[in-house]
């Protein structure tokens, strides 16, 4: 069974939106190792059509600063899986996800391989709310960003959680990580 993993940015007030999020060499590192540890990347609508529209070729490679080109070819590279009721057809690698959220992603979770990587707000909350996240890990900036969208907003019951482990940046940023306390 694959273990399903969520990763995301998010400052100290609670902010998730990339925008208040300064990016460096580490994390692109820390994201293309958590990448390793997963053989597909599963997206809703927002997140892919954001992604792909930064990272999809031709996009800014040449534009870029050398460290971000691994990430660059990794994202490219993975297989994807994308939870939309309104999109027609995806390509980039990816593959629709419709119907019964949670069953999809069980029979996702079900097939052999070493995991599976969420990211974004909404479908991740999703998720939360039918218990199929197995790991979680927030990265923390030093930045108040003063707005939102913020994690979780609407979450209907606590997820109780068990540290796992931590990870500083030189920048001052932390990854934690928590796997449900079940």
């Amino acid at each position: 069974m694959r273990p399903l993993r969520y990763s995301i940015n998010v400052t100290l007030d609670g902010c998730c939106d990339h925008r208040a999020i300064t990016p460096d060499e580490d994390l692109f590192r820390n994201v293309v190792e958590n990448f390793g540890q997963a053989d597909a990347l599963l997206f809703g609508r927002v997140t892919y059509e954001m992604m792909e529209a930064a990272w999809r070729p031709p996009s800014q490679m040449g534009a870029m600063p050398d460290w971000m080109e691994p990430f660059a070819r990794t994202i490219n590279a993975a297989k994807k899986y994308v939870v939309s009721s309104t999109l027609d057809r995806v390509d980039w690698n990816a593959e629709l996800v419709r119907g019964d959220l949670g069953k999809a992603v069980q029979q996702l979770k079900q097939e052999s391989g070493k995991g599976l990587l969420v990211g974004g707000v909404k479908l991740p909350l999703a998720l939360a709310e039918l218990g199929l996240i197995d790991e979680y890990e927030f990265v923390v900036h030093p930045r108040l960003a003063g707005h939102g969208p913020t994690l979780f907003a609407g979450l209907s019951k606590h997820v109780d959680l068990r540290f796992v482990s931590r990870l500083e940046f030189g920048s001052g940023a932390v990854a934690m990580r928590y796997e449900p306390r079940r």
